[in-house]
């Protein structure tokens, strides 16, 4: 199966398929701190902030069909961090657990120098231990803990974040 992957720059066109796939998380509280889906509209901006020569937004295809998206994003918003990054990525939920996450993961890392990144972030809850592991599995470090940040059906939620230099 991982042989039949490929990735490519997304276009306004994925956007449906990028905004279901990332809906698809929203119910099980482990992946996003949004409590409920979003719409395309709301997403348009978001996609429009990407950038194919800095801040690529991808997606992933399995034989021709979306089966999932990664998204850099610039940290913090100030030149001074512009060679750090945060990264994001979103399986659709037949494809998890057949090691298309590390594979993205591997192939988002080797893009990290033609995109002048030099630290790469994932910011992960606490209870997510499948993208920690997936993380600690490259490399990524615990570069800070924020405790309780989030708060999700109401319960406390801690918010992990793990960094790597590439």
């Amino acid at each position: 199966m991982i042989e039949k992957v490929t990735f490519r720059d997304a276009n306004i066109e994925d956007l449906p398929t990028i905004v279901a796939i990332y809906n698809s998380t929203v119910a099980s509280r482990m992946v996003t701190a949004d409590t409920e889906p979003v719409s395309i509209e709301e997403r348009t901006p978001w996609f429009n902030e990407h950038n194919p020569s800095k801040r690529p937004l991808w997606v992933v295809e399995y034989e021709g069909e979306i089966c999932g998206w990664i998204s850099f994003q610039s940290f913090y918003g100030r030149p001074a961090y512009d060679s750090t990054a945060e990264l994001s990525i979103y399986l659709d939920e037949k494809f998890r657990g057949k090691g298309i996450g590390k594979l993205t993961l591997k192939h988002a890392i080797d893009a990290c120098p033609s995109l002048k990144i030099q630290n790469l972030l994932g910011f992960i809850f606490a209870h997510n231990d499948a993208s920690l592991h997936l993380f600690v599995d490259f490399q990524f470090e615990k570069w800070a803990h924020l405790p309780e940040v989030a708060e999700l059906d109401g319960v406390k939620r801690d918010l992990i974040i793990m960094g790597k230099k590439v």
